[in-house]
């Protein structure tokens, strides 16, 4: 991973992380894990055929023998070919490659849709749950905010406020800035590089573009600059409840 203040200044690399630690690595194992899992029904199914393989190979055997004994010539022969016939019809290969073959399927679909289960037991469950508690930030959602619209002052056009935003926000690294810079270059507009840069943490950003003196940030900030947001609040907590 690395870490930088600005975009566009350097990084050097450093490894927090490395061959099986790294969080890839670990899905990979979940995954895998998951798949190698038995599921209650598979244990039941594994212990079914275990019991059901050893009645047929003794009722294969009897075929061989009653064949061979008691059947037309050549009777062994016939046996033979009667006792493999069962072995053929009667072997439970679907019963023991069922279960594990659905596991498989599902675990490695879920995996490609961003799903992990940690063992096969989860799946089969899956069907007596009837409440589903989830985390929202990242499972539900994206992971990253978009931007929604502009509400720009009496006297300020709505793309040149969001320009000026963007413009600014192009030296953070925070998700709020990355969606104002999206929304920008979804527009088409021509964004300028500030001359100077200072990120607050957790309150916004300053900086000088084009010889103007711009902020960015929430209520905190506006604070420090002697700015008062009383008048925006109303429409701010109203955008905030929708």
């Amino acid at each position: 991973g690395t870490f930088s203040q600005e975009k566009w200044s350097p990084t050097n690399p450093v490894r927090f992380k490395v061959g099986s630690s790294t969080v890839l690595s670990q899905i990979v194992q979940m995954v895998s894990q998951a798949q190698r899992s038995k599921a209650p029904m598979q244990r039941m199914a594994d212990h079914v055929a275990g019991w059901f393989v050893m009645v047929v190979i003794a009722i294969s055997v009897l075929t061989f023998f009653g064949w061979g004994v008691f059947g037309p010539e050549p009777s062994w022969v016939y046996g033979l070919i009667n006792a493999v016939a069962v072995l053929i019809i009667a072997c439970p290969c679907a019963l023991g490659l069922a279960t594990p073959m659905s596991i498989m399927v599902a675990t490695g679909r879920g995996a490609s849709n961003g799903v992990l289960f940690r063992d096969a037991a989860a799946i089969e469950n899956l069907r007596k749950i009837d409440t589903l508690i989830i985390d929202k930030t990242g499972t539900l959602t994206e992971g990253q905010p978009s931007f929604d619209k502009v509400i720009a002052l009496s006297g300020y056009e709505e793309n040149e406020v969001l320009r000026l935003a963007a413009s600014l926000d192009q030296g953070s690294e925070h998700p709020l800035a990355d969606a104002i810079v999206r929304a920008a270059r979804e527009r088409d507009l021509v964004l300028s590089r500030p001359t100077s840069f200072e990120s607050g943490s957790g309150i916004g950003v300053k900086g000088e573009l084009n010889g103007q003196q711009l902020s960015l940030g929430n209520t905190a900030l506006m604070e420090q600059l002697g700015i008062s947001v009383k008048a925006f609040v109303p429409e701010a907590e109203k955008l905030r409840a929708e």
